[in-house]
């Protein structure tokens, strides 16, 4: 086998060992075992457009997977190490994913191989519609077919000019807005979507923390409270992850992993003043609030409760694995541990909540926002006020027998104040997320519980996943 350079498989193969692992305890046949693991098809676009005086050629990318369900669904990301073998194994785990959480999609993914910072705003946006122009043009985004989201280097911006770009294409296309998620609210977007993903990281956490027989293996005791955590990557996924669970968990935060080096403290970091710092310098330099560590991968190896790799793939691998102190992994990022890491971890006991489950919230809001959009109506809209109507007559009958009986008791302020409060469409969406990630967990600790062949969460999410897709190509007849 191929590797990339220091004896490790490339991320690409990784996938595929790990979906061997998975499938050599399932009984499949051949040919539908390779039907799954295959990419179906990728598109390969080389453009020009016209910047600062001269004609720029840019490459991009979109796998589609597996079409077992259509649409298929996937992000589109922006970053210099963009290429094919990239882009079909992230279309893969898409696959896997909508799978487990029970998305009705198949997995798709794109990229195109650029650095958005040296780009202007007006440029990147004529950079995106004509990637989006040659998409939408082969039906590679469309909402019955291809619906793209925002990955690394892309968010709400991007997915609105893509969005208007299928617009302009297709003027007479009721649903128009569908073609894409994670668009900003005012475009057709969904409120939570921005945070999903690292809201999905918090729910996994919460509901891995449900489970006494769980939290054993892992070594670990109690709640979420007062566990110190790692923090690779304070992107969108890993700032909403740490900010939620040191803010609404009372986890710590002792160190926070970035490009440029690491800033640690033992007592806690404030994850929303590093982020400012970051927004304003550009760098975790010169924060006055932690110890710097130039060396931040370094960081890694540090002493604590969980640790949260939220930024590239591979940064856990066979040269650093055996140093990671770590009991409990939670991969928010995609393929962050390579399968010579897994290897070496697993055998010295760490537990790891894999990436296809771990952050699975943003294809959850994403599902949500593409029913919005071909429904045409925001959630709570049609409810929120009956839901409120009801409760009220609830709690007025409470209190009018209350003092028709001479009980003297009140219902607490803050009690009142929630209970008469309607669904709106965050805590719907909320609703919906925590309900997907609980389901999910449970179905993979099943077969892990059930099973004595199955001995870590990833080889379960796998097999839950690959299950349901092999269900799903049996029915059409494969």
């Amino acid at each position: 086998m191929a590797t990339n350079g220091n004896g490790e498989p490339s991320f690409r193969q990784s996938v595929d060992l790990m979906f061997n692992r998975a499938v050599s305890r399932m009984n499949l046949s051949p040919g539908l075992e390779e039907k799954i693991r295959v990419c179906n098809s990728t598109y390969t676009v080389r453009f020009g457009v016209r910047l600062r005086g001269k004609i720029e050629t840019f490459t991009g990318y979109r796998s589609v997977h597996s079409e077992h369900m259509e649409p298929v669904k996937g992000g589109i990301r922006y970053a210099l190490s963009v290429n094919q073998d990239e882009v079909e194994a992230l279309a893969a785990l898409m696959t896997y994913k909508c799978a487990l959480v029970e998305t009705p999609f198949g997995g798709s993914k794109g990229g195109l191989c650029i650095d958005p910072r040296q780009w202007d705003e007006h440029e990147l946006e004529q950079i995106t519609r004509r990637f989006a122009y040659e998409l939408i043009k082969r039906s590679l985004i469309h909402p019955a077919q291809n619906v793209p989201a925002p990955d690394m280097g892309t968010g709400e911006r991007e997915m609105a000019w893509i969005a208007d770009q299928f617009a302009r294409m297709n003027t007479t296309e009721i649903n128009a807005k569908a073609c894409v998620t994670g668009k900003p609210p005012h475009a057709g977007g969904i409120q939570g979507r921005v945070e999903a993903t690292g809201r999905g990281v918090q729910y996994a956490l919460r509901e891995f923390f449900r489970h006494p027989d769980d939290m054993k293996a892992a070594r670990l005791s109690g709640t979420l409270e007062g566990k110190r955590v790692i923090v690779q990557g304070l992107g969108n996924v890993g700032y909403h992850a740490a900010k939620f669970i040191s803010e609404e968990d009372g986890a710590i935060i002792t160190a926070i992993i970035e490009r440029d080096g690491a800033l640690v403290d033992e007592k806690g970091l404030n994850v929303e003043d590093v982020r400012q710092w970051i927004v304003k310098t550009g760098s975790v330099k010169g924060y006055a609030g932690a110890t710097f560590v130039a060396d931040g991968a370094r960081v890694l190896e540090n002493a604590c409760d969980i640790l949260i790799p939220a930024a590239m793939e591979g940064v856990v691998h066979m040269g650093n694995a055996a140093n990671i102190k770590a009991p409990l992994i939670i991969e928010a990022a995609n393929g962050p541990i390579t399968f010579g890491g897994d290897e070496i971890l697993r055998k010295k006991g760490t537990l790891i909540i894999p990436d296809m489950y771990a952050n699975a919230g943003g294809v959850t809001v994403s599902y949500f926002e593409w029913v919005k959009n071909l429904s045409h109506i925001r959630f709570g809209r049609m409810q929120r006020r009956a839901e409120e109507g009801r409760s009220r007559i609830l709690v007025e009958e409470l209190e009018r027998l209350s003092a028709d009986q001479g009980l003297g008791w009140q219902l607490a302020p803050d009690f009142k104040e929630k209970f008469l409060q309607g669904s709106d469409e965050l805590a719907l969406v909320r609703s919906g997320l925590d309900d997907t990630m609980r389901t999910a967990y449970q179905a993979i600790r099943e077969v892990w519980h059930s099973r004595n062949d199955v001995e870590d969460l990833r080889v379960a999410a796998y097999i839950v996943a690959i299950s349901r897709v092999a269900t799903s190509y049996q029915s059409k007849g494969l």
